[in-house]
C-alpha cells in the first residue's frame, strides 16, 4: 500500500521537531527520496492536472509546507533563495538543471541582488536537494516536469527579493 501525503508529512514533522537543523532537514531529503520511489505516492500528491504550484500541506506546528509542481513545457528562472526559510527540492518526472549561485550583493534599497553563476547539475527523477536559508539558485526545465517540494515556510506568505545575473 502506498504511503499517503498525511503520514509522508508525519514523517517530516518528526524529523522536523526532533531535529530542528540541518540535521532534521537533510533526514527530509531522505524522506523526499525515498517518496519518491513510490509511484503511488507521487500519482497521489501530484496527479495530472496539478498546477505549477500547489500547497498540499501545510503543518500546523512547524509551518512547513508540502507543494506538488507540474511544469508543462520549458521554464526558467532567475536566481533566488528562500529568504528566512530553507527549501528541498525533490524530481518525480522529467529533469531540472539547477544552477548554483554565488551571491556577490544582497538586494538593498529597493534594488536588486547580484549573483555570479557558481555550477549547474541535472536533477533526475529521485533525487532530491537541500538548499538552506540565503543559497542562491535557479532551475531550469527543458520539458514536462513534476516536483515535490518542501518550504521550510509557506513561502506564498514571503516577499522575497529579486537578484540579477552578473559576469
Amino acid at each position: 500500500m502506498a504511503m499517503t501525503i498525511e503520514q509522508f508529512a508525519a514523517q517530516c514533522h518528526d524529523a522536523l521537531r526532533t531535529h530542528p537543523d540541518t540535521a532534521g532537514r537533510e533526514k527530509v531529503v531522505e524522506l523526499v527520496r525515498a517518496a519518491l520511489k513510490d509511484p503511488a505516492f507521487v500519482a497521489a500528491a501530484i496527479p495530472e492536472g496539478t498546477p505549477e504550484r500547489k500547497v498540499i500541506y501545510e503543518d500546523p506546528e512547524l509551518g512547513f509546507a508540502i507543494l506538488a509542481h507540474a511544469y508543462q513545457g520549458a521554464k526558467n528562472s532567475k536566481p533566488h533563495d528562500h529568504g528566512p526559510s530553507w527549501a528541498i527540492y525533490g524530481q518525480a518526472e522529467g529533469e531540472t538543471i539547477m544552477t548554483d549561485w554565488e551571491c556577490v550583493e544582497r538586494p538593498a534599497e529597493g534594488k536588486p541582488g547580484k549573483a555570479r553563476r557558481k555550477h549547474d547539475y541535472v536533477l533526475k527523477p529521485g533525487d532530491a536537494y537541500l538548499y538552506e536559508p540565503g543559497v542562491l539558485h535557479s532551475p531550469r526545465r527543458d520539458a514536462a516536469t513534476r516536483l515535490l517540494r518542501i518550504e521550510g515556510l509557506n513561502m506564498d506568505k514571503v516577499k522575497r527579493q529579486p537578484y540579477e545575473a552578473v559576469s
